[in-house]
């Protein structure tokens, strides 16, 4: 895997672990408007769109004001309910230290993915971020990891792109860049798998052995 230069990583359920936070302020926002109508396993199928296609689809006259309930309840519960996921802190700034380019491509607003990157202490590894207000088309259209491509300055046959939804996955494919799945994923390793990801992460350190960075810099 030695022509692998760039890793490009959704951030929600793949570095981060938002789910909680997502799953809280999802339930919040729907209790609001539809009271008793929504359980947790209710809202699973919601995360990963851009919450404006969720809410859309649910109320087009309120979809707007449903964003901004959801996001207000979002970012005052941000820091008590995210946390980091096992293994990636250590993991990211080895790849960051063997010289890998990396960016984050998230269907979150380029604000919130800083504020996630910030609280996990991930920001020192990230010169570039695209998030949902960097582009026309969310994933899995091909835009986000094209324009993190030219970002970079990379080729898309250099890159992977790793996350926890099929969003992800396609995303990736529609680019022409190699995938990788989480096992982590709230959706479930077996539900990733049919869209066929080129790798399977069973811990982010898998990706140290995927690009044969030395054992030494574990």
């Amino acid at each position: 895997m030695k022509n692998i230069t760039t890793l490009l990583f959704d951030l929600d359920g793949t570095l981060i672990n938002t789910n909680e936070l997502i799953v809280e302020s999802f339930l919040h926002t729907l209790n609001h408007y539809y009271p008793g109508q929504y359980e947790r396993e209710d809202v699973y199928p919601f995360m990963g769109p851009p919450l404006i296609d969720t809410f859309e689809a649910l109320d087009k006259e309120r979809t707007m004001e449903m964003v901004a309930h959801y996001r207000a309840f979002n970012h005052e519960k941000h820091d008590a309910l995210v946390t980091e996921f096992e293994g990636v802190y250590e993991t990211i700034r080895t790849l960051h230290e063997n010289g890998f380019k990396m960016a984050i491509v998230s269907t979150k607003i380029h604000e919130t993915i800083l504020k996630g990157l910030k609280l996990t202490k991930l920001d020192a590894f990230f010169d570039v971020i695209i998030g949902l207000d960097d582009v026309e088309h969310a994933k899995p259209h091909p835009e986000p990891v094209q324009k993190a491509l030219g970002a970079l300055g990379s080729k898309p046959e250099e890159a992977i792109m790793i996350g926890d939804n099929y969003h992800d996955i396609e995303g990736g494919q529609n680019a022409g860049v190699q995938t990788a799945g989480v096992a982590w994923s709230l959706k479930g390793r077996d539900f990733l798998n049919t869209y066929n990801p080129d790798y399977m992460l069973e811990s982010m350190a898998d990706l140290l052995d995927i690009l044969q960075v030395g054992a030494s810099q574990k």
